[in-house]
């Protein structure tokens, strides 16, 4: 016994334990040097005769030349899809119109690895995210509904649907492929065609996604891709012969959007931005809010419409709150995105990473108190520290305008009066979250939130079958679920 007391004296105790990187394999992504625009089941040279280099935000290295397309391209790719809409795609069986999405989620998850490094290496999000969570729910929104694609006449009662035509599509740039999953495969499945314009900062899945098209043998032309700035974009939403505009974005462009369809019979949806509300009662979890404040915050970095940017705590939980909070933000690791361990990657673009700045600072200038731990941030690239900010008024900027970075502005709350009341003056009316052990008080703070999507004890859930949007400046319209398929529909009473 003595001498196995002396072995174990001897062995040495870890003081801390440290991650070794676990680089992802960029190898299994083969980039072109230069792409040009889809239209018509063909690459073509962009007639507006523009490209631009799109760059990795973490280490600002250039990736690809792509084509920004102008008028006179969006209108070829407006004429493919109504070709391709009127020469046999709208009067498919819906049946044979549902092999094709199945075929494409198939092949998404086939690829998935190759989506996922692509996803990181452009957009500079955490290769975790991409894989667990953008490339398996892209997939997941295909095979969803491609299951609905003959049942439509099930899925709307005493009501004859029918496909719009022409869908213009613009998605933004924090879930390029997701976002275009969310467009295209209700659209597909309703009978329409397509034209989607990616983000100009993070085209490249959209692109890769072109070659999903070819291995599926769609049909040409009922997918069109034309890449491009806002200019692009602009020319799509105010084309006379596009049926139905969806957009997701910010709330000033979502505006303009809703101005230039006024008044033209186009269907709109606008999935705008954010300023959510995460509540945390006295009675939660404590341990498991924190990892939900962490997940609704800093996932993405903080690149999410529906980011928990604001945190409202009950007064008696809230120094155990922040202490937990500030250790668990220890512990986050910032870095490269392509690494398995990385908990936060690179902001977007340098012009976003700009704003971001600009409301740290004005929120520490209004008198805020900023906490950002610890971290070295990579010297190329485009970095911003998780940051916490306590002693904040509702009438601070960081509390009411939506920062879109990894930057959380706490409050506090005597009743569940006043959390509904505080969380609800906002302009933005996109989700919440709620946390406590009473399902009661769960129902009736979901009733009295103003907030298209509330979780109870999780944040940041997604799933096919469940709709998302939101109300007031969070925009109109539902995307996922039954209600996603609606607005690509009309009815013949």
């Amino acid at each position: 016994m003595a001498d196995l007391e002396r072995k174990q004296d001897r062995s040495p105790v870890p003081s801390a334990f440290e991650y070794a990187t676990a680089p992802e394999s960029r190898e299994i992504v083969r980039l072109d040097e230069r792409y040009g625009l889809f239209v018509g089941g063909e690459w073509v040279e962009p007639r507006s005769g523009e490209f631009q280099v799109t760059v990795s935000p973490a280490t600002e290295e250039p990736l690809a030349e792509v084509a920004y397309g102008g008028a006179e391209d969006v209108d070829l790719a407006v004429e493919a899809a109504r070709e391709a809409f009127d020469d046999g795609w709208s009067e498919l069986p819906a049946s044979e119109r549902a092999k094709y999405l199945f075929r494409i989620a198939r092949i998404l998850q086939e690829r998935s690895r190759e989506f996922a490094v692509l996803e990181s290496l452009d957009g500079g999000k955490p290769i975790r995210e991409s894989r667990d969570v953008d490339v398996p729910l892209s997939a997941a929104h295909f095979f969803y509904y491609a299951g609905w694609a003959d049942k439509l006449e099930y899925a709307f009662p005493n009501r004859t649907p029918r496909p719009v035509g022409v869908a213009g599509q613009v998605i933004p740039w924090n879930f390029p492929l997701l976002m275009l999953s969310w467009k295209i495969a209700p659209a597909l499945a309703a009978g329409n065609t397509v034209v989607l314009k990616p983000a100009e900062t993070t085209p490249l899945t959209a692109l890769l996604f072109c070659d999903v098209l070819r291995q599926a043998e769609l049909p040409p032309g009922v997918v069109n891709i034309v890449t491009g700035d806002g200019r692009a974009g602009a020319e799509l939403v105010k084309h006379p012969d596009v049926d139905k505009v969806a957009f997701t974005g910010s709330t000033e462009v979502g505006k303009a959007i809703q101005k230039a369809v006024a008044g033209t019979g186009k269907k709109l949806t606008l999935e705008l931005g954010g300023k959510a509300a995460n509540i945390i009662f006295d009675d939660a979890a404590l341990d498991q809010a924190v990892e939900g404040i962490v997940n609704g915050i800093y996932f993405n970095q903080g690149h999410v419409c529906c980011a928990g940017s604001r945190l409202f705590v009950q007064e008696s939980i809230y120094e155990a709150t922040i202490a937990k909070l500030k250790r668990r933000m220890g512990t986050l690791r910032v870095g490269d995105p392509l690494d398995k361990n990385t908990d936060i990657g690179a902001i977007n673009s340098q012009q976003q990473l700009e704003k971001i700045k600009e409301l740290v600072a004005t929120g520490e200038e209004e008198g805020a108190e900023i906490y950002q731990p610890p971290c070295r941030l990579p010297e190329k690239g485009w970095w911003f520290a998780p940051t916490v900010f306590t002693n904040v008024a509702q009438s601070y900027r960081i509390a009411q305008e939506e920062i879109f970075g990894p930057v959380l502005s706490v409050l506090t709350f005597r009743t569940p009066d006043e959390a509904v009341e505080k969380a609800n003056n906002t302009p933005y009316g996109l989700s919440a979250g709620v946390w406590t052990e009473k399902g009661s008080r769960i129902l009736s703070m979901a009733q009295r939130l103003r907030a298209g999507v509330i979780w109870a004890n999780t944040y940041n859930r997604f799933d096919p079958a469940s709709p998302f949007g939101g109300y007031k400046e969070s925009g109109f319209g539902r995307e996922g679920g039954l209600h996603g398929l609606e607005p690509y529909l009309r009815f013949d009473e």
